[in-house]
């Protein structure tokens, strides 16, 4: 473990505390300015963070320890998975960690923990939205799980940090079975971060909303740190796209060690990075429209075969070797 390895974990955890809430109000800008909205401040998502932390917190008579556990259990999952992910350098003192199906487990973890925290007060919308997104999870883990064994078989190791490593020397041309990866991979990240077709963010419809049904008991700075792993895990998937389908620009720790000026360029290269993704998410947000709930699983059915199409795709073709 060098100085510098170190150096670049701590750099990625606060790039991904600060930048997550950025990123999510990037997104909303653009897609307000897409639909000739009025958009709301780059730094809105601060300010609302800033009033909920500063709130007091009001809890339900009958809830359990659980209820109040949830939010720190959620956003420490989410930070963890921003952190594993090699977005500045692949020299990283949680590379050992950095598994694919560990990330997948701390999704899972995440959202066992915030369905249980709905359903723990007994409200309808809480239980109706923790039925939602325990189905979202039961078809999207399967289909990111595939996402992330295509880009295994090419590098022959489920480490992130092996597959940013292959990935970023090699032609992303010459993986055919990736493309399909990456279109299911998209269908995924919308699904799982709660955007359109699948949910909408802005909406407030008891009958539609899942994300927002299960922080509906929430507030104050239970209700800021659960928006703050919503943004968190945007940020995540954001960054496991950017790792598989475009890792290069990422700081590599060789013989010559690592460098501050090669995390600077990783940290630019990031940045915008992210700035083109968001405006790609706000594009594909505004160009679909809401599917209803129960047409959910055939979206998240479909990403699921094109990523075992991908799967199936390298082996046949043989590719890897």
């Amino acid at each position: 473990m060098s100085t510098m390895g170190v150096v670049s974990q701590l750099l990625a955890l606060v790039t991904a505390l600060l930048v997550a809430p950025l990123l999510t109000g990037w997104v909303n800008q653009w897609r307000h300015w897409l639909q000739n909205k009025s958009a709301p401040g780059l730094l809105q998502p601060y300010r609302m963070l800033h009033k909920l932390f500063k709130k007091e917190s009001l809890v339900a008579e009958h809830a359990s320890p659980l209820f109040r556990v949830a939010p720190y259990v959620i956003f420490s999952c989410m930070l963890l998975a921003s952190a594993i992910v090699p977005t500045l350098s692949t020299d990283l003192p949680l590379s050992p960690a950095a598994d694919a199906i560990a990330l997948v487990g701390l999704f899972a973890l995440a959202r066992v923990f915030i369905s249980l925290a709905a359903m723990d007060v007994g409200t309808a919308f809480g239980t109706l939205g923790a039925r939602r997104e325990m189905l979202v999870g039961f078809l999207a883990e399967p289909a990111l799980l595939m996402v992330l064994f295509c880009a295994s078989m090419i590098t022959r190791s489920t480490s992130l940090t092996t597959i940013v490593e292959t990935l970023s020397n090699r032609e992303l041309a010459i993986y055919p079975s990736m493309l399909l990866a990456g279109v299911a991979f998209t269908m995924v990240s919308l699904a799982e971060n709660s955007r359109v077709p699948v949910d909408n963010p802005d909406t407030h419809l008891e009958l539609t909303m899942i994300h927002e049904a299960l922080i509906l008991e929430y507030s104050a700075r239970h209700l800021a740190l659960l928006e703050w792993a919503a943004s968190l895990k945007l940020f995540a998937y954001s960054c496991i796209g950017l790792a598989l389908f475009f890792p290069w620009g990422v700081a590599q720790g060789g013989e010559s060690g690592l460098g501050l000026g090669a995390l600077a360029v990783a940290l630019a290269s990031l940045v915008g990075k992210l700035a083109l993704g968001g405006v790609v998410l706000a594009l594909i947000e505004t160009l679909n429209a809401k599917l209803r709930i129960f047409r959910a699983p055939e979206f998240l059915g479909t990403a699921f075969m094109l990523a075992v199409l991908g799967l199936l795709l390298h082996m046949l073709l043989g590719m890897g070797k």
